[in-house]
């Protein structure tokens, strides 16, 4: 409890505002760093902390290991930057995909995305980001640039624009265009069953799915803004 200046009254406090009086220095740095992943609060991180402790020590110890291993041995394919366990990922090493259709997304989180649509045969490259000038991600920061040298190389006959519909994904979308416009590939944009400003990886797999059947001609969609 504590006495606001202005009122008479007590005003209480929140109870998340209280501070917690850790009894080990152990604990404490284990719910620091544990409060460092998005989405989870001091709160939350005790609770996951403290039900750590109460798992048998080989399970704490195979999920350590785990995250050790992940850590050090991930690899990022060298063909399109999904995250990899070999230099080639399984989806470019799969010769029953289409090479000649590459679609173009932000994050690994998309590829999972599209690929529970079971919709789309080609392969990905993955761009590790979108331009966005007010976080001081340009173009230069991103995958960009191999994307372009594979259309220089005539190795994309179409390129599918799968970019979250927002302002930076459109402009993203865009810098990649005019990177490109003279070569000749084919670019298409999913359809706009994914509505405007939302963010792909949150889409249902049947809306989705669909987007990815129904793809549109990119220039239609610059005539539209």
């Amino acid at each position: 409890m504590v006495t606001s200046p202005n009122f008479k009254h007590f005003v209480p406090l929140p109870h998340y505002f209280i501070y917690m009086d850790f009894s080990s220095k152990l604990l404490e740095q284990a719910v620091e760093e544990m409060s460092q992943l998005p989405g989870i609060g001091k709160r939350t991180a005790l609770r996951l902390v403290l039900h750590l402790l109460r798992q048998p020590t080989d399970q704490t110890t195979r999920l350590t290991r785990s995250l050790d291993t992940l850590r050090n041995d991930i690899k990022f394919c060298k063909n399109c930057y999904n995250i990899s366990d070999t230099d080639i990922c399984e989806i470019c090493a799969n010769p029953s995909r289409d090479k000649s259709l590459i679609c173009v997304v932000e994050d690994i989180r998309d590829v999972m995305a599209i690929e529970n649509t079971s919709q789309f045969k080609g392969v990905y490259h993955v761009l590790g980001g979108k331009i966005s000038p007010m976080e001081g991600i340009g173009p230069s920061d991103l995958h960009i640039e191999p994307l372009v040298e594979k259309v220089k190389r005539g190795e994309a006959q179409e390129l599918l624009f799968a970019l979250s519909s927002t302002m930076e994904g459109d402009t993203t979308n865009f810098y990649i265009f005019k990177q490109i416009e003279d070569y000749d590939v084919t670019l298409t944009t999913i359809a706009r069953g994914i509505s405007v400003g939302d963010e792909l990886e949150y889409a249902d797999e049947v809306t989705l799915g669909r987007s990815i059947l129904h793809r549109v001609p990119f220039e239609s969609t610059l005539k539209n803004n």
